[in-house]
């Protein structure tokens, strides 16, 4: 039996006359009288009642036809899914993100790539950049926003088999700022320098972790990163912000940084306005190229990247 005798079975049984079948199958009626005949032959049972003037079912063809409509609809509905999925349309979707693109555009993106991709299920998983590398290269993540550059890491997480091989967009450039407590003499500066900062006791973070982020803040303290005392190094944010407000030492951190400032704390600009990048990052996976695509836009669309139109070297 093959597909196509059911679809002109069906087609038959829906317009009872073999003329109009014929003509909505795109047809001529000879062959699709022998091909249901040649159905009717392989199935054993009579389909259908013919007449010079009628056609009908018979009580097996009736039976047969429910079966066959519903068989037919539901190897339509696969199609359909598989076509949606290939397509971008449907499936699932697993972003990684670091914390600071949690209350700068990430809500934004969000809303609207389940706005545009109402079938697709959107899994948010935060975590720092370095995790987000790993992830990627094992294909255990679709997209991911880390900070700064991922070249060097992206070379060093290929393995003998070729996975690991990462490619990003940049989609948000910020200034990177000086956090101090309120009252610290440098506190009350517009900004402040490489070497001034460099005197400050240091709460940092693990290059393991923010791979790209403390080779950005080490570029831009340039000669002077060499004199920097490291007193704590801590994983989040809000841990960095609170030895800072305790009085222990400053932390430098992408400007939307002030979105969680406590009044005890300034956020100075470093001189020479260096930035900090996020970078939207994919690598081998098995989902459709067209449904990571429509996440990158909607990225690059939120982040709205023409703001923010600094280089990196």
């Amino acid at each position: 039996m093959e597909l196509r005798q059911l679809r002109y079975f069906v087609a038959v049984a829906d317009e009872l006359h073999f003329g109009r079948a014929a003509e909505r199958l795109h047809m001529s009626q000879p062959p699709l009288s022998l091909h249901v005949g040649k159905l009717e032959r392989e199935l054993g049972v009579k389909l259908f009642d013919r007449s010079t003037r009628s056609v009908s079912l018979t009580a097996a063809g009736s039976r047969f036809f429910d079966s066959a409509s519903r068989l037919l609809g539901d190897l339509d509905h696969a199609v359909e899914e598989l076509r949606d999925f290939s397509e971008g349309r449907a499936g699932r979707l697993t972003v990684g993100f670091v914390s600071s693109a949690g209350y700068t555009f990430l809500p934004e993106v969000v809303t609207m790539f389940r706005q545009s991709h109402p079938q697709v299920t959107l899994d948010l998983v935060p975590l720092a950049s370095g995790e987000q590398l790993d992830r990627l290269s094992a294909g255990q993540l679709d997209v991911g926003i880390v900070r700064d550059d991922v070249s060097t890491v992206a070379s060093e997480a290929r393995t003998a088999d070729g996975r690991g091989r990462l490619s990003s967009v940049p989609v948000y450039d910020e200034r990177l700022v000086a956090c101090l407590p309120k009252g610290h003499r440098l506190a009350q500066q517009a900004e402040v320098t490489a070497r001034q900062i460099s005197r400050v006791p240091m709460i940092a973070y693990s290059r393991e972790l923010m791979p790209g982020f403390v080779d950005r803040v080490s570029m831009a303290l340039g000669e002077h990163s060499a004199a920097v005392t490291v007193v704590e190094q801590v994983i989040h944010q809000e841990t960095a912000l609170g030895f800072v407000a305790a009085g222990v030492g400053t932390s430098i951190l992408p400007e939307s940084i002030r979105h969680l400032l406590p009044p005890s704390i300034v956020a100075v600009p470093l001189a020479g306005s260096p930035v900090t990048r996020l970078l939207a990052v994919t690598g081998p996976n098995t989902q459709p190229p067209a449904l990571v695509e429509g996440f990158v836009d909607c990225l690059l669309e939120a982040s709205n990247i023409g703001l923010r139109s600094a280089a990196i070297a």
